[in-house]
């Protein structure tokens, strides 16, 4: 595993960390899911730091569902990054975007993956569907129609998925809980929200250069957990197997 090097971060990095934690923060509380909220208080992230996956966040994430960051390079293939989570290791970047990337980036940075992901990383139902799902992705590797629908299905949840809680929509997908642009924007009325059907999520194709057209409801975690259990089935029908 590659190691954060937290000591070769700068007085201008962790000017960006904070910069980037509170702008979110101020509008995440009343928009975001109530897992992921309780999430950034027991991963320990604040403002004020950048997180340190090795002193803080790895311990507070292992004692609570024994998952942990796994330090990356940037980018990586299906089958290294599918390995990862079924060992319960979220891969991670280490470097953080440039003022001019304050807004917009074309490779997730830290802050996508630590902040954006990392604190549902403390709910067991979330975190037992990333494990199931990275399993069926592992029996499927070599099938390259299956992972393009096992991409869709990451996406329209761990990446950009919205959570019915209280009878109100709430964030839940990483992506869109690390940009400031988007958290507004999907919530918005003339956004499309469907219901979350998993036959549908895999056979809906989707783009990364701009904000999504639509965004996929789930009522909780367990049932997306639950739906894991029809995902081989469905995948065998596409795949022929």
């Amino acid at each position: 595993m590659m190691d954060q090097q937290y000591n070769l971060y700068t007085e201008a990095d962790q000017l960006m960390w904070k910069r980037l934690y509170n702008r979110q923060m101020e509008i995440l509380p009343t928009i975001a899911s109530k897992g992921y909220l309780e999430g950034i208080d027991k991963v320990k992230f604040v403002a004020d730091h950048i997180p340190n996956f090795a002193q803080e966040t790895n311990p507070a994430l292992r004692a609570l569902t024994g998952w942990e960051v796994y330090v990356v390079p940037g980018l990586i293939p299906h089958q290294e990054f599918y390995t990862h989570l079924y060992r319960k290791q979220f891969p991670a970047s280490s470097w953080l975007r440039q003022p001019d990337q304050q807004d917009y980036l074309e490779e997730p940075d830290m802050f996508h993956d630590s902040f954006g992901h990392v604190p549902l990383l403390s709910n067991p139902d979330f975190c037992n569907f990333m494990a199931h799902l990275s399993e069926v992705a592992l029996r499927f590797i070599d099938q390259e129609d299956a992972l393009q629908r096992l991409s869709r299905l990451y996406w329209y949840t761990v990446e950009f998925g919205l959570i019915r809680e209280e009878g109100k929509l709430k964030i839940y997908g990483g992506g869109i809980l690390s940009s400031a642009g988007e958290s507004l924007y999907c919530l918005g009325p003339t956004i499309p929200k469907l219901d979350f059907d998993l036959s549908q999520v895999l056979s809906t194709p989707y783009y990364i250069d701009h904000y999504q057209q639509h965004y996929f409801v789930i009522d909780s975690y367990e049932q997306l957990y639950n739906s894991i259990q029809d995902l081989e089935d469905n995948l065998q029908t596409y795949v022929g197997t």
